[in-house]
């Protein structure tokens, strides 16, 4: 197993959303590589997007509901 000190952890941890853009970078490319199609939520816009470089409204989305941290909200039906 790797042991990691506390600092190398520590450094890693900080690290992560840039790791984790990175990846989905990464797959949305390879995606769209592979000749896939992408679904993407851009400015309250469900768009679909083409290996050609085309892409298609979908669906114009609500606007989202701002949420304060701690905050809760009851969905009622």
């Amino acid at each position: 197993m790797n042991n990691l000190s506390e600092e190398a952890m520590r450094f890693q941890e900080a690290h992560i959303p840039e790791l984790a853009e990175g990846a989905v970078m990464q797959a949305y490319c390879k995606a769209l590589a592979t000749g896939n199609t992408i679904v993407e939520l851009v400015n309250d816009q469900l768009m679909e997007f083409h290996p050609d470089g085309s892409s298609k409204l979908i669906k114009i989305m609500p606007t989202a509901t701002p949420v304060a941290p701690g905050q809760r909200r009851v969905r009622r039906l």
